[in-house]
């Protein structure tokens, strides 16, 4: 039986949405993995999967593999849906409500299209390298699920980069009660909320990136 099918050749072709899909899968057995892989990422039909040669399935979920374990690059930019998405561009202007919600959803690939619409937002105005994006609204998050996967990752891999709390950052633009909420914010250890939880959050994400079992 012939079996056509588009493999991703680069994470700016697998979105949050099936990465988040995959995530939530419950297996160990590499065959079942493997088949997972297939049918989510080349977007096909169990049945099709199943019918397809074994050294096809290996020799493509080897291809995905190693598109997930290498180091990725910030994305500033990206169109998704027939919008230009970019980057939020000053981390220090962040508000309150931002930090909290990015603090919060980062550390949960659930609710990862949270996290990413503080972080990328459609554009309004842009001339050369320079843009401005959209007001935070966190009833747009639905919209995230859709983006690609390289812009995920580089987000955050900028961010364990970074090497500083984004606290140090957020503390230095606020003032008075707010500055006096965000310390308390990140004491709340027992409910897994505060940067530091978020950033080893994210080492883990770093350190369990590649998808198939060894």
């Amino acid at each position: 039986m012939e079996v056509k099918l588009s493999i991703p050749t680069s994470l700016n072709e697998i979105t949050l949405g099936q990465y988040q899909e995959f995530s939530k899968l419950d297996i160990t057995k590499e065959s079942e993995v493997q088949s997972k892989m297939i049918e989510i990422f080349c977007k096909v039909p169990v049945e099709v999967v199943r019918s397809m040669k074994a050294k096809d399935i290996t020799d493509i979920c080897v291809i995905i593999n190693n598109m997930f374990d290498t180091e990725h690059q910030l994305i500033n930019r990206f169109q998704m849906n027939g919008k230009d998405y970019g980057f939020i561009p000053d981390l220090e202007n962040m508000s309150f409500g931002e930090y909290v919600d990015l603090d919060t959803f980062i550390g949960d690939w659930d609710k990862m299209e949270k996290a990413m619409n503080v972080l990328y937002r459609p554009i309004l105005v842009s001339l050369k390298d320079k843009y401005s994006i959209e007001d935070y609204n966190i009833d747009t998050s639905e919209d995230l699920i859709d983006m690609p996967m390289d812009a995920v990752l580089g987000a955050i891999f900028f961010f364990w980069n970074l090497g500083i709390d984004l606290s140090t950052v957020m503390m230095n633009s606020l003032e008075g009660e707010q500055a006096q909420a965000l310390m308390e914010q990140q004491t709340l250890e027992e409910n897994g909320v505060g940067i530091k939880a978020s950033m080893d959050y994210l080492k883990g994400i770093l350190d369990d990136l590649k998808i198939l079992p060894n």
